[in-house]
């Protein structure tokens, strides 16, 4: 990683970790289970973990997290805040298949099928087994309440950052120029 693609992806985690906990603190929409919501911030973090990849997605969503509970309830949860970075860590792993092509201007099905993929385990991985599980060691939380919890925030968070995260990355690819699209004037 050179030094320019160093200074973008710090800055690209640093707005990402702001605009997730803003969107995080006040863009939710309730579930019908109880402290679970499906959070629009997960289009961001998978927006930026596919674009910067996985280290930049983890902070970008543990950050944000974590600032979201110490600002909103004045102590962290950890095995949510865990599950958070661990999503978009993992989805993040699409890096190498989408970025480039997204600098390129091309967020096509392939492009599509890596970040659904990754963001399907992503999700998959932190909401139905690290959050409950988590939960159920360091909070002593009781299991079928967790696993509910999980599944419901697996479904809610999972939609959430394929369609606004995937929107985002082919609205970002329609506004970069292809190579080999411009040609010389003579």
């Amino acid at each position: 990683m050179n030094s320019n693609s160093s200074t973008k992806t710090i800055v690209a985690t640093g707005l990402g970790a702001a605009l997730f906990l803003v969107l995080f603190m006040f863009v939710k929409i309730p579930s019908p289970v109880p402290e679970t919501n499906l959070q629009i911030a997960y289009g961001i973090s998978g927006f930026f973990a596919a674009l910067y990849g996985p280290l930049c997605g983890f902070l970008i969503a543990f950050i944000g997290h974590s600032l979201n509970d110490f600002i909103a309830f004045g102590a962290p949860w950890w095995s949510w805040i865990v599950a958070s970075g661990v999503s978009a860590l993992i989805t993040g792993f699409c890096f190498k298949k989408v970025a480039g092509s997204v600098e390129n201007g091309q967020f096509g099905s392939s492009e599509m099928k890596s970040f659904g993929l990754w963001t399907l385990l992503g999700q998959g991985i932190s909401w139905i087994l690290i959050a409950p599980v988590l939960d159920i060691v360091l909070y002593a939380e009781p299991a079928g309440k967790v696993f509910t919890q999980g599944g419901v925030a697996f479904v809610a968070d999972f939609l959430s950052a394929i369609i606004i995260g995937g929107l985002l990355l082919k609205l970002y690819a329609a506004s970069k120029v292809g190579k080999g699209t411009l040609s010389k004037n003579q």
